[in-house]
């Protein structure tokens, strides 16, 4: 069962103020030398992005995770790590803290949004348990967080033994905080009677969840600018005491973001550190980088601000090291340093593994269930560049429920094309048995199916906008499939549409890149004013990825998760055959001839 709200307060004000204690070891200056000001030492151990995973398991493949890399996944290997140095540092303070996008990922952590979500049963959620066990000082809410709404999102806020940041996400009514801004910890640095140190840490979200999650927070919350909200709280924080100050940020160091300026920047954590004084360290996730180590110049004080970004899924810890000295009262950092560690170095947490064993069995038992049956196998391996039946089965079943749903409609003379995108390279459907697992390997995301009203110069404008995702290849040169499109746009921002007939030409510029957009089968260019009706994912919709013409009213959205539309059109008809959906409708040329 959760706790009450009035636990769950004692219990979050009992973490805010535990302290972590132990003797700090200084060595004595020697005789003949001038004496060394007294050093002590703080350890900062930083997770993000770990996306629903506890164990070092594939969903998917129904295996232990593995990539080329020989990574490992989940919040039981970090739990081993962190145990390994709160061991080291026996007598020590150590603090452990999480940057967000904790409860989406993983089909253990859809489980218990979706099939048996917690809200419901009471159950307390996976990644609760795992980091409760873990014994995390913070966390701050990423933009996953929102994916399932906002009362499961308070569910898991009661169910943590410690505080859920987020200082940027305002009541929509008041302007205030929605959830706690930050929290000061009290450590003691060293054994009985060693000093305190007060280390304030604020926690900030993502604002791009006003697009990905507009369903689920519009009118409800708004989300300010993560600058200016770490600009307004910094200080506060420092007059309440804070001798430390550390940032745990939902957002990349790159500056960019993949929205337009409607919304505050989605990656500013080095905007942070150069313009707003007074922080020590940032620990910062979302983009899902390694960065061991990176410190920004403050423009203001000129002090190095040491920042760090652990990778994603529990593959990488960050350490953040701070040596401090105390002068006329006051502490001071004298020496910072960061890394991140390789979680698999080390075998799982045996009690994390308890505490979350029964979910992970109940999940995996779940997604190994048969849906239909494969008449070959099917590939996403070619969807990126290649015309593929796969992505033509999401697209087929997106077609269908909103052609039924508009029948007999204001829409229903309208022709109905959809909108896919290769979210994955390795999805499989196998000749034979098809499972929960291999569609959830297919769709990976929680997205919900919509419709919109589209023009054929909208349509043109959008593919053209797509087709940005490849590099130019002037014709005669060799096209690399490897390296086929710019790094900068990920495959999820890459889609393809069903309905109409079109040719991408990458010897061409950007923006002049669709040489042929015909009416499905025909040779009739699609006109500029014609109109279709669109399928495609809220988070399209909402503005994800910032494509053109697609942020308008809805003709369709009745809140069906796309993934579970796949798997029901799968268990009705028994038979996934490429005969019943598979039509090559867009290619990659060169000059007009076809680069495959």
């Amino acid at each position: 069962m959760t706790s009450s709200s009035g636990a769950s307060r004692r219990q979050v004000l009992a973490v805010a103020a535990a302290a972590a204690t132990g003797p700090l070891l200084a060595g004595a200056p020697a005789e003949a030398k001038p004496k060394q000001p007294k050093t002590w030492d703080l350890t900062i151990l930083g997770t993000s992005d770990t996306h629903g995973n506890v164990y070092n398991w594939d969903y998917y493949k129904d295996a232990e995770f593995d990539d080329s890399k020989h990574n490992d996944v989940g919040v039981a290997k970090l739990a081993t790590l962190v145990n390994q140095i709160r061991a080291e540092r026996r007598g020590r303070a150590t603090l452990v803290l999480d940057a967000g996008d904790t409860i989406q990922g993983t089909p253990l952590a859809t489980y218990y949004a979706k099939q048996e979500p917690i809200t419901s049963t009471g159950e307390t959620h996976p990644m609760a348990r795992a980091m409760n066990v873990l014994k995390y000082d913070a966390v701050t809410l990423g933009n996953h967080e929102f994916n399932y709404g906002l009362p499961l999102l308070a569910t898991w806020i009661e169910q943590l033994g410690f505080p859920a940041l987020a200082a940027n996400a305002l009541n929509a009514r008041t302007g205030k905080p929605a959830f706690l801004p930050y929290v000061i910890k009290e450590v003691r640095l060293g054994g009985h009677g060693a000093p305190k140190l007060r280390v304030g840490i604020l926690g900030l979200t993502n604002p791009g969840v006003a697009i990905w999650d507009k369903g689920n927070v519009e009118g409800r919350l708004v989300f300010a600018d993560m600058v200016a909200t770490a600009a307004k709280w910094v200080p506060e924080m420092s007059r309440r005491g804070a001798d430390l100050v550390v940032i745990s940020a939902h957002g990349g160091d790159s500056g960019t973001s993949s929205y337009g300026p409607e919304l505050p920047n989605e990656n500013p954590t080095a905007l942070i550190a150069e313009q707003v004084p007074g922080i020590d360290a940032i620990l910062f996730g979302h983009a899902h980088n390694e960065v061991p180590e990176k410190f920004v110049t403050n423009l203001t004080t000129g002090k190095a601000v040491l920042t760090s970004e652990p990778s994603k899924w529990g593959q990488r810890l960050t350490r953040m090291d701070f040596t401090l000295t105390r002068e006329k009262g006051c502490w001071k950092v004298v020496g910072s340093s960061a890394t991140t560690l390789n979680t698999n170095t080390v075998v799982e947490d045996p009690a994390v593994l308890a505490a979350v064993r029964g979910q992970h069995a109940k999940t995996v038992e779940y997604v190994n269930r048969v849906v239909a049956q494969s008449s070959v196998e099917l590939s996403a391996a070619e969807s990126r560049y290649k015309d593929t039946p796969i992505l033509d089965f999401i697209n087929h079943v997106q077609t269908e429920v909103v052609t039924e749903a508009l029948a007999g409609g204001e829409y229903a003379g309208l022709p109905v094309l959809s909108i896919a995108a290769p979210f994955s390279r390795t999805a499989v459907f196998p000749n034979g048995d098809v499972r929960i697992r291999d569609v959830a390997g297919l769709y990976v995301y929680d997205n919900t199916l919509e419709a919109v009203v589209l023009t054929g110069a909208e349509v043109r404008a959008y593919l053209e906008y797509s087709a940005k995702y490849f590099k130019t290849f002037p014709a005669g040169t060799t096209v690399d499939v490897e390296n086929i499109n710019d790094p900068a746009v990920p495959d999820y921002n890459y889609d393809v549409f069903s309905g109409v007939d079109y040719d991408i030409d990458i010897a061409r510029p950007v923006g002049q890149r669709v040489t042929r957009l015909v009416l499905a089968g025909t040779d009739t260019p699609v006109a500029a004013d014609a109109r279709f009706v669109v399928a495609v994912n809220n988070y399209r919709r909402s503005g994800g990825g910032n494509f053109p013409g697609i942020v308008k009213t809805q003709v369709y959205n009745a809140q069906q998760e796309i993934r579970q539309l796949l798997i029901d059109w799968a268990q009705a008809k028994g038979v996934i055959d490429p005969a019943d959906f598979f039509v090559p409708n867009w290619k990659l040329v060169r000059e007009g001839v076809p680069v495959f």
